[in-house]
This record gives C-alpha cells, structure tokens and sequence, in this order.
C-alpha cells in the first residue's frame, strides 16, 4: 500500500501534543465561559422536579390500589361463583338422592306386586 492511499494526515509526536494541548485549552475556556447557575431557578427546577415525583408516586400509588381493588373483585367473584357451584352441585346430589329413591320405590312396589300376584 503505498503512502498517498492513507486517509490520514502523517502527523509526528509534537504535533499530536499540540493538539491535546489545543483541545485540553478549549476545554477549559469553555468551562470558564460556562453560564452560572442561578439559584433561584436552580430551586424552582428542584421544586418542580419534586412536584413532578410526587404527583408520580400519587399516580402509581393509585394505579396500585386499583389494581389491588381489581384483584379482591375478581377474587369475591371467584367466590361467589364456587359457592354458586357448590350450591348447584348439593342440590343436583339431592336431586339425584330423590330420583334413586323413587326409583327403588317403584321397583319395590313392582316386586311387591309381583309377589303378591304369585301369593294369591
């Protein structure tokens, strides 16, 4: 690769140092020629930045109390809709219960009229 094909500049050891020099210089006249803060609207910004966080924690606070609502309603509901379950799957046993019941019945009086038949 010859020399000319080189994007960048052939630079020795003192000119680099001058540039760092140039730009440490720069740095600092730009630091000097830096605006002072004024405390007053320092504060006021403080001041809004607390209002700010605070209006923030009020929200999520909110935001988290409506989700904890949210959970106990879905939980009663869940609830209600055991018992409800609870309450038909009784009654369908009941019911169940009466139906053997008046099944046997009935065949028992069958048998009975069978053999009261046959006794005559």
């Amino acid at each position: 690769m010859s020399a000319s094909r080189h994007a960048y500049k052939d630079t020795d050891f003192g000119d680099r140092q001058q540039a760092a020099a140039a730009a440490r210089r720069a740095a600092l006249e730009k630091f000097r020629t830096a605006p002072v803060v004024d405390e007053a609207a320092l504060q006021a910004r403080q001041a809004e930045r607390a209002a700010n966080a605070a209006a923030r924690e009020a929200r999520q606070a909110a935001r988290r109390a409506e989700r904890e609502a949210a959970l106990l309603r879905e939980a009663e509901e869940k609830i209600a809709r055991a018992a409800e379950a609870e309450r038909l799957a009784a009654e369908q046993a009941v019911a169940a219960v009466a139906r053997e019941a008046e099944l046997k019945a009935a065949r028992d009086a069958r048998y009975a009229a069978r053999k009261a038949k046959t006794r005559k």
